[in-house]
């Protein structure tokens, strides 16, 4: 065997999983308080066995006879003395000594008998009498043992004192776990190592900004010298504020499998609890625990539950939550400092927080984890698709161009339902049509193939949504048409998706006119081929409502009303605030204010009209094309619009046939009925 060989070996011993099998594991913490509670049960019943002996110590081998056997000794003239002891139950045994050893059966067995002991039914002048005669000296003797006495005298108090020693130790060790009985006023919080967390940063995508902030947290857990030479001061506190969805707790659970040092888990709801005092107790205990182990991260999860802002209860009065806040304010920065120990909290409600939890030298930092734009849709994207086999044609950009105002929980709702709807479909791998129909059904609901429309029925739907598609066509500032259907799901009964081409933070005057404009092309469809109004339409108004009246009152779109804001208050009201908000405007301009939103409204159904009558011929051709297929993409719908023909199948609906595992695959028929 050669060197290389040989050193190959050892490097594969080095690193085998099961190299450390044999070595014992160090004991920690628990197993060395279950030995020590052994080794004092061993003590206190060897004391036991030692206090036994030691009563029993004068006491000779005995064997228990019958009243019958006895009588037939003391007729016999074989006893030579005796002991008689009496009981506190009034009982007379008569311990005796024979002559010589008889054989006598005890316990069913013929032995050896000296000793023997007996119970006396009565003892009176007779029997003693009987003795004499016999030649028997006996002598009476107390039955109860002196010792036995004192300590049956005594027992009482030793259980009091072990009960109230018992009980104090699980006081004060947290009764012995979370389900003790003594403790709810303990920390509930979890000790997190780097090995319990597999979650890494790389795992978290789309929200960057917070992952530097964080980043450089753990820099300073790890080399607190390189910001301290320069004066620098540890953070204190980080504030993850966002959306529900976009990563907050999965932000934290990297934090503690990247961080080399104790890492603290609690929810803000395990602070407080029915008996008064408790939340301020356990975040006492919590940050006791954080400074025997410091440095290290306290994490805790949905602080709203403990930090609301203080005086909004009935009456502004002072409550449980309330004190539990004030003692995480104090411990937090107050006159005792907490250098080691960095706090992170996770929110969605920071409208709701206290101004003092706030300030800095708490939450020095307040990070916001919104919802990710198109590169950071893309990046989940590619994290979720890591466990899960796609096919060729699937483009996450294309998917996160088509999941805009999505979190990070979404996108993740997504992937995991296209691999359900692949495996459904017996397919090797998840396709594009996978991913389509899973963002339809998290979007809109599962198909409803039960729901029974009447060919009317179905008719107005399919001009109805293809009035939509043929007007978000014609416009140029509207987005570009993804998809339309009038497959029912949920509570619609079809549906037309949009594709933006970018992320848009803010709206320009002429976008948000196409939006209501396309708004109302499902209803303009409608009246103009059948001259009459649905229902349906109920959702487009809401919507495009809404987009009037904050063109108007908000964003200062409106030449008559002019650059004035009058939104009107929609926050929730707290119980002890303000609760009856004034409006900030007269009737009058009420009225203009009425009235303006309904001329955008009625402007945009012109135009929608002027479009649809325009291409009255396409509406009808696009309807009937609708009508048969049920879904049309945009693609699709351009091939329709140059006047060309349609292929019987999709690319999408290609290549999902084409992923499905076909077993006889050698049968041409079974392939084409398969097919």
């Amino acid at each position: 065997m050669s060197k290389k060989e040989e050193e190959g070996k050892k490097d594969k011993k080095k690193n085998s999983p099961f190299q450390d099998m044999n070595k014992t594991p160090a004991p920690n913490e628990q197993q060395i308080k279950a030995m020590r509670n052994v080794f004092i049960w061993v003590i206190f019943l060897s004391f036991i066995i030692l206090i036994y002996m030691f009563m029993n110590e004068d006491k000779k081998p005995e064997w228990q006879i019958t009243y019958t056997q006895y009588l037939e000794l003391l007729n016999s003239d074989k006893i030579k003395t005796a002991t008689i002891t009496k009981s506190q139950l009034n009982d007379f045994e008569f311990h005796g000594e024979l002559k010589q050893v008889e054989k006598i059966r005890s316990d069913g067995h013929l032995r050896d008998v000296r000793h023997f002991v007996t119970k006396l039914g009565v003892l009176d002048s007779e029997t003693e009498k009987l003795w004499e005669s016999k030649g028997i000296t006996w002598t009476y003797k107390d039955g109860d043992n002196p010792w036995w006495g004192a300590l049956l005298s005594i027992l009482p108090w030793i259980l009091l004192i072990g009960i109230y020693i018992f009980f104090i130790r699980r006081m004060q060790m947290g009764g012995g776990g979370s389900k003790g009985i003594f403790s709810f006023g303990k920390s509930k919080a979890k000790l997190l190592d780097g090995a319990s967390s597999k979650v890494t940063f790389e795992d978290v995508a789309g929200a960057d900004e917070a992952k530097y902030e964080l980043e450089e947290i753990i820099q300073f857990l790890k080399d607190p010298e390189k910001f301290q030479k320069l004066g620098g001061k540890i953070p204190r506190g980080v504030l993850l504020l966002g959306p529900p969805g976009t990563g907050k707790t999965l932000l934290a659970r990297a934090v503690a499998g990247e961080a080399k040092v104790p890492f603290y888990t609690i929810s803000g709801a395990d602070f407080v609890e029915m008996f008064v005092g408790v939340g301020a107790s356990r975040v006492r205990d919590l940050f006791e625990q954080a400074k025997k182990n410091k440095p290290c991260i306290v994490f805790i999860d949905e602080i709203d539950a403990v930090g609301r802002h203080r005086g909004a209860g009935l009456g502004g009065g002072h409550d449980e939550r309330e004190q539990t806040l004030n003692q995480l304010l104090v411990e937090m920065d107050g006159f005792e400092q907490n250098s080691g120990v960095i706090i992170i909290a996770a929110t969605n409600r920071p409208d709701v927080l206290d101004p003092a939890l706030l300030r800095p030298g708490r939450f020095d930092r307040q990070v916001v984890v919104d919802r990710p734009d198109i590169k950071g849709r893309e990046g989940i994207f590619k994290v979720h698709t890591k466990k899960i086999t796609i096919g060729e044609d699937v483009d996450l950009e294309i998917l996160a161009k088509g999941t805009p105002g999505f979190s990070g929980a979404d996108i993740a709702n997504i992937v995991n339902e296209a691999a359900l709807l692949a495996a459904r479909r017996n397919s090797q791998y998840v396709t594009m049509f996978d991913f389509d129909n899973a963002k339809d059904k998290v979007m809109m609901g599962i198909e409803r193939k039960s729901l029974v429309i009447s060919d009317k029925e179905k008719e107005m739907t399919a001009y109805h949504e293809m009035g939509h598609a043929l007007v978000g066509k014609m416009l140029p500032s509207a987005d570009p048409v993804h998809k339309v259907t009038i497959i029912p799901r949920g509570r619609a009964l079809g549906a037309t998706s949009y594709l933006p081409n970018e992320d848009s933070h803010s709206f320009s005057k002429d976008y948000i006119e196409a939006q209501i404009v396309m708004l109302l092309a499902g209803r303009t469809a409608e009246r103009l081929v059948f001259n009459q109004l649905t229902t349906g339409a109920s959702n487009d108004l809401e919507r495009a409502t809404q987009l009037a009246r904050k063109m108007v009152c908000e964003w200062g779109m409106s030449d008559a009303i002019g650059p004035v804001r009058y939104a009107q208050h929609q926050d929730e009201v707290f119980l002890g605030r303000d609760i009856s908000q004034p409006r900030d405007h007269s009737e009058l301009t009420a009225q203009n204010i009425d009235s303006e939103i309904r001329r955008i409204l009625l402007d945009a159904q012109s135009t929608a009209e002027g479009i649809l009558s325009e291409n009255i011929d396409l509406l009808h051709s696009l309807s009937k094309v609708l009508l048969e297929r049920e879904v049309l993409d945009g693609e699709e719908l351009d091939i329709l619009i140059k006047g060309e023909p349609l292929p019987l199948l999709s690319k999408k609906e290609l290549n999902a046939l084409k992923s499905i595992k076909i077993e006889e695959a050698n049968d041409e028929t079974v392939v084409a009925e398969k097919t």
